[in-house]
Formats: C-alpha cells, structure tokens, sequence
C-alpha cells in the first residue's frame, strides 16, 4: 500500500531545511533538529474548509518545538512508529502506533520527539471551526479553548472511531472520483471527523457532550422541517438545520427519532428522492437525464442512488422516466 494522500504530494526531500520550511508552511512554525541533520521526509497535505489533513514521516530521529500556535489544534494520529511529547505546562505523553495520539493546544509550547519510523496523520484544525462546531452539538456557544488532556487513546471505542474515520477520509482524498470531487460529502465526513475528535478527547466540554439530548416539546421541529423542506436543493447539513431550530445537534437527532423514527439527513433524503420523482415523472425522457436531475438534488453516486430510488419507489429512476 502506497503513503496516504499520495495525491496530495508537498515535499519529498533529504534536507532538513526544506523539511522545516513545508511543515512550517503547511501547519505550523517551528524548530526541526535531527541526528546527523540528516532526515528522509515526506509530506503529503490538503486543506479544505474545515481543516488540513496530511500524512508525514521523517525516516530520521527527530524533534519538532512548536511554540502557542493561539488559533490551530494539531491532532497527531501515530499510524506507525512512536513519539514522545511535552508542553510547558509540564504535562507528558507517548504515542504509539495505532494506540495512542496526542492533541497540541494551542495555549501551549510543545515539544515532540520522533523516531525513525514514526508516521502520523495529523490534523491542523482552526479554533473557530472545532469551537463552533462543539457549539452546535451542545447548544451553547463556546469562546473558550477546549482543554484537552495531551494524550489520546486510540484503542477505546471513541479512539478506534476517530482513528478509523480520518483514515477513511484519506483513502476517499486519494480516491479518483472520491471525496476531493463531492464538497458536500466531504464537509459532512469532516464534520464527523471533529465530532469523533471531541469524543475520543477528554476536555472541560466532555460531560455535557455525554448529557442526554433534552426533550422537545411537539411542534419545536416544525421551523426546521419547514426550512429543510424549502431548502432540500442546497447543501443543509446537521448544524445549519440545528441553528434555524435554536437547538443542538443531539437534540435535532433525537427530536427527528422520536417524532420520525429517522436521521434528519433520512428525511431530507427522502424529500430530495420525492422531489427527484416529481421532475421524472412530468419531464421528456428525450431531453431530460436521470443523473442531471439526480445530481440537481444532492445525489452524487449514481448506484446508490438508483438503489435508494427503487427502495422507495418500487422500480428504477430511467423507469419512471419512461413512463
């Protein structure tokens, strides 16, 4: 198997200056020592909205000192190998391969000590995105840091979670016609990647995200249900829907369960299927094609789609065209 994100290709190089330069320009400044100033460094990277994700190794004993870098978390996921970290504020950790992570806070100077063969997948994720997005799922805004402890556990079920869905994200970037061309689906796959981060991470947040989803009274979902509906041609995801509600993403959850027995992205599937069928069933089989309506209203892979259609409808899309 190739590295992750092999697409994605920053810098392959011997030098220990280059290697400081690309991971300076790419997540964070910093000093980079290594025995004999000698590495064999890879980086591979890509940016999107929410945050970067990239794969490195040095292929040489290394270490980085990071000083506050104030508006970024670095979450290092050690795919192989092992590191040894500090902060200023006197706190230690190890990482090691498929075990253990680490999260670098943004108040604090960190150091990190890599071995040889340590390889990490790291992600470089702005304060206002994962702040806002811990807001959305809690119902309450968050201008504070998320202290998370140093150390993360890898092996437990929210660590093996969050481990499994960035590399899952790496393999669909990597992927010709993958997640790099579906926006949509990469921002709601990104969004889950920070949800998993926030449960995997112990922090001061971490008792009210385990809190039971309060109750609604009947009638609070009908603004969303009357947004989405009005909106199902955009691209709406849980926390926008949460936000026209005045309500956390747990809470949206539940509420949609217990008043529709699904997801709210269910039952705006559903909407876009019905409103896919409404356009096939009055349209000119000669000038119109099945894909263009289905992309027209979020459906990206054509054989899922198509099965999600027959499910619902009892027969395939071009069918109903046909008709």
């Amino acid at each position: 198997m190739g590295q992750p994100l092999s697409r994605f290709p920053v810098v392959g190089t011997r030098s220990l200056e280059e290697a400081q330069d690309a991971v300076t320009r790419v997540y964070l400044q910093h000093d980079l020592t290594a025995r004999g100033d000698q590495v064999a460094m890879r980086l591979n990277a890509v940016t999107d909205r929410n945050f970067t994700l990239g794969y490195l190794t040095y292929g040489a004993q290394t270490e980085l000192v990071m000083p506050p870098t104030e508006d970024c978390y670095h979450v290092n996921l050690t795919t192989a190998g092992s590191t040894d970290a500090d902060r200023s504020d006197g706190a230690r950790t190890r990482t090691v391969a498929r075990t253990s992570g680490a999260v670098l806070n943004p108040q604090q100077r960190n150091t990190v000590r890599w071995t040889p063969d340590a390889e990490q997948l790291i992600l470089k994720i702005p304060r206002a995105s994962l702040e806002s997005h811990l807001g959305d799922l809690i119902g309450r805004s968050v201008a504070e840091v998320v202290d998370f402890d140093f150390g993360l556990d890898l092996t437990d079920p929210a660590g093996q979670s969050l481990l499994n869905s960035v590399e899952f994200l790496a393999r669909e970037l990597d992927r010709p016609g993958g997640l790099a061309e579906m926006p949509l689906a990469r921002e709601q796959l990104e969004a889950f990647v920070m949800t998993q981060l926030l449960h995997a991470g112990r922090h001061q947040f971490s008792d009210a995200l385990a809190a039971p989803a309060r109750a609604l009274e009947h009638g609070r979902l009908a603004p969303v249900v009357a947004f989405l509906e009005e909106h199902a041609d955009e691209a709406l995801t849980p926390q926008q829907l949460a936000r026209v509600g005045c309500m956390s993403v747990r809470t949206l959850h539940a509420a949609f369960q217990q008043q529709y027995g699904e997801s709210p992205m269910s039952y705006l599937r559903r909407v876009r299927l019905d409103r896919v069928r409404a356009e096939l069933v009055h349209a000119d089989p000669t000038t119109v094609r099945v894909t263009d309506v289905a992309v027209r209203w979020g459906f990206f892979h054509q054989s899922r789609f198509a099965q999600q259609y027959r499910d619902r409808f009892g027969e395939l899309p071009s069918a109903t065209l046909r008709h």
